[in-house]
């Protein structure tokens, strides 16, 4: 049992007979009143989305969950495949369970499958970074610093993150997938 506060995003807990993935968690301090710890959940089976508000010291039950090494290899419909990259075992995942983890996998990207105690495939954990090339951007401002306020960029993923005004199409770049931002060039 954990306390909601320590929660953070990609934790999976159990609620009334459903397993929760932590999407965001805010610590929240309204004008009055207490803290209150606001989360957007998913449903790890259903794939709903719920937006929760807990008391920090509300307890939770931790999930653990099985780590398997894999490689995404391709999508089919609204499925997307992955292999063991030990025993060469393939696994399909649904878009509804990876959400936005989707517009992270490239070809070939190392991730880690998740399991629950049954063996049921629950989602994946990506790495920490990928590197993605820029597939959209508005053209290099001249005079930029990497200090500019930024400029919208649509990676080969459609993944859209803000990026340095000098940032230009076809650059590769390094993302952190936590937060969805830009890191560096690649």
């Amino acid at each position: 049992m954990v306390n909601a506060i320590e929660l953070k995003k990609g934790m999976i807990f159990s609620q009334d007979g459903k397993l929760m993935r932590v999407l965001k968690s805010n610590h929240h301090k309204p004008g009055k009143g207490n803290t209150v710890m606001q989360m957007d959940l998913r449903d790890v089976r259903a794939g709903s989305m719920i937006h929760k508000t807990m008391r920090p010291s509300e307890k939770v039950e931790l999930v653990e969950v099985a780590k398997k090494g894999a490689q995404y290899l391709y999508s089919e419909g609204d499925n997307y495949i992955f292999m063991d990259t030990t025993t060469y075992e393939q696994y399909e995942i649904t878009k509804d369970q990876l959400d936005d983890d989707a517009l992270y996998l490239m070809l070939n990207i190392e991730v880690q499958l998740e399991f629950t105690d049954d063996g049921e495939l629950i989602g994946i954990e990506l790495p920490a970074t990928v590197t993605m090339k820029v597939a959209e951007t508005q053209p290099e401002i001249k005079g930029a610093t990497a200090a500019g306020g930024g400029k919208p960029a649509t990676m080969e993923t459609g993944l859209v993150v803000t990026v340095p005004d000098f940032i230009n199409e076809g650059d590769e770049l390094v993302i952190n997938t936590q937060e969805g931002t830009y890191k560096s060039r690649a």
